[in-house]
């Protein structure tokens, strides 16, 4: 059997469409991304499996003749993985429709908060020149002290009766 090129160009064009589509905000277009990478992926564990063979699960070939049960596994997986991974994002996009009537991804004002902030390091940050609304939530000014709280400890009790009340 000669080796052709179609098989590789029609692999390379799945994944190239598939991570096309990936990146799209249209969560329709994600599931066909997604959908697209699994089939290539398919394809290419099926052709990685070398030429076809004998069934290897009956025995009456040699062991050259037969072909490799693993690549034949390893498809059954994926195409498993690619349609409840696909199940979810179905989900996803029905819920999506029904809260919002819209399949689209929103921008998320805080990735636009957060990429506009100047590059400082983290080791370089001090929580005391940031704003209030940017500093973390285990910062002196953010914690709250509890009336029977030791001081300066914060208490992660939800206001549990006190042993004397039991």
């Amino acid at each position: 059997m000669t080796p052709t090129i179609v098989l590789p160009v029609i692999i390379g064009g799945l994944y190239a469409a598939g991570v096309y589509l990936l990146l799209d905000r249209s969560l329709t277009r994600v599931l066909l991304g997604f959908l697209l990478l699994g089939n290539a992926t398919n394809l290419l564990l099926l052709s990685v499996g070398g030429p076809g063979g004998l069934a290897p699960i009956l025995g009456y070939a040699e062991a050259e003749e037969m072909s490799d049960p693993l690549p034949q596994a390893l498809i059954l997986t994926a195409i498993v993985i690619t349609f409840g991974v696909a199940a979810f994002m179905l989900a996803m996009i029905h819920r999506s429709w029904r809260l919002v009537n819209e399949e689209n991804v929103g921008t998320d004002e805080e990735d636009r908060r957060v990429a506009a902030r100047s590059d400082t390091d983290a080791d370089e940050l001090d929580p005391d020149d940031l704003a209030p609304e940017d500093r973390p939530a285990g910062h002196a000014d953010s914690l709250r002290i509890r009336a029977g709280a030791v001081r300066g400890i914060p208490s992660d009790d939800v206001d549990l009766p006190s042993a004397s009340a039991r």
